[in-house]
């Protein structure tokens, strides 16, 4: 057994590091090996995800951040190969550079209101601007008056163990699509690594599509990253599984979010409204993924991603909660999704703010002795944020 995580250290103003571990069991879980640190050469990483190839070789992917704090100058996607079941690792390779979909802005956080006869709260304006990978309301508010969820470039790795030919890995990352970057009019950008300062921040969008890439383990080699589909919408947390040939790749789509446009989040209206907006669309390849058919909208409902469910009902968080598992051609998918959450209002905007309601889920609240209760009905559906799964063939 195999397992792979991302440890944050020394966050500051100028990011933080973020390295790679890795552990592994030969007893079924029961005892596991001392933390490895696989990524000695690089810092500001992310993602793991591992694949073994039909002849034992483990191979851990990931991704590289560009970062001031670790003077990396690109955005890349990098493995480490073992040749001897996990026991040990060779240095990182990179597979790929791409220009990134972090969705940014800057923060602007705004006090909580007082009812009338209450004493309102001082502004909570940062004495540094700093950006902000989540927005919503009060101490999440962003400059744009957007509402949205943490989204930032990652990749996915898989390989055929029933394939003993060859040492093919197979992997997909959610970058922006070249040619559409745009100036977005407002602070919000996507196209500037999430993990650098603010004065590097470039208030520019971009439309975010589903790349797909084939690493020849046993020579090093690698196809150019393609587009599984192109078409119009943000398409996010993409998962790619493989067996007896058989590709499977799933993610988050948003062709049918009337809102679209690449110089906003997903779901958001010019106003800051925001609105059903993604599905879980899928789709195959019978040729190591060099031509992908059998393209199927999964999901029967769409849901709206940016409702404000954290932080004490500010902010909204996606969860990287999407994953696909196959068996030649049958393929099993399991997303986040929001359909069964209940909107309602935030007694603490005693002003309607930018969503106009549109983010906002039911909570219970009083105003007492100057500050407002917490949330005492979290049980009663505002918070409901649901896996969901189904057949993705």
């Amino acid at each position: 057994m195999y397992f792979s995580w991302s440890r944050f250290t020394g966050d500051g103003s100028n990011g933080y590091d973020s390295y790679v571990y890795f552990v592994r069991s030969t007893d079924h879980g029961v005892t596991w090996t001392n933390p490895m640190k696989l990524s000695q050469t690089i810092h500001d990483i992310q993602n793991p995800d591992i694949a073994v190839t039909g002849n034992g070789d483990v191979y851990v992917v990931f991704r590289e951040f560009q970062s001031v704090r670790s003077h990396q100058s690109e955005n890349a996607v990098w493995y480490v190969k073992s040749t001897n079941c996990g026991a040990s690792f060779g240095k990182p390779v990179m597979v790929t550079t791409f220009e990134p979909y972090d969705a940014i802005d800057i923060s602007d956080p705004q006090p909580i209101p007082a009812p009338p006869g209450g004493n309102p709260a001082a502004h909570l304006a940062p004495i540094k601007q700093t950006t902000s990978s989540d927005c919503g309301d009060f101490s999440g508010h962003c400059a744009s008056g957007y509402t949205f969820f943490r989204n930032t470039t990652q990749v996915r790795g898989t390989a055929d163990q029933t394939d003993t030919t060859h040492q093919y890995v197979y992997m997909v990352f959610d970058a922006s699509k070249p040619g559409t970057e745009v100036p977005s009019g407002t602070t919000y950008g996507t196209i500037q690594s999430g993990d650098m300062p603010a004065k590097y921040h470039q208030d520019v969008g971009s439309q975010q599509g589903v790349f797909f890439v084939r690493l020849d383990g046993a020579t090093g080699a690698t196809t150019t990253p393609k587009l599984i589909d192109d078409e119009v919408g943000h398409q996010k947390f993409p998962d790619i599984s493989i067996d007896g040939g058989t590709l499977h790749a799933m993610w988050w789509d948003s062709r049918l979010d009337p809102s679209y446009s690449p110089t906003r989040p997903v779901g958001n209206d010019a106003s800051g409204n925001v609105g059903p907006s993604l599905d879980v669309f899928a789709a195959k390849s019978n040729d190591a993924g060099t031509t992908w058919t059998d393209l199927t909208r999964v999901t029967d409902v769409t849901s709206n991603p940016n409702y404000e469910q954290f932080s004490n009902r500010v902010s909204p968080f996606g969860g990287d909660y999407l994953w696909v598992t196959s068996l030649g051609d049958f393929a099993f998918s399991v997303w986040t999704d929001y359909r069964n959450t209940v909107q309602g209002q935030d007694p603490r905007e005693i002003t309607e703010d930018e969503d106009n309601g549109s983010a906002d889920v039911h909570q219970c609240r009083t105003f007492s002795n100057g500050s407002w209760s917490g949330d005492t009905c979290p049980h009663e559906g505002g918070i409901d944020q649901d896996i969901y799964g189904d057949t993705s063939s």
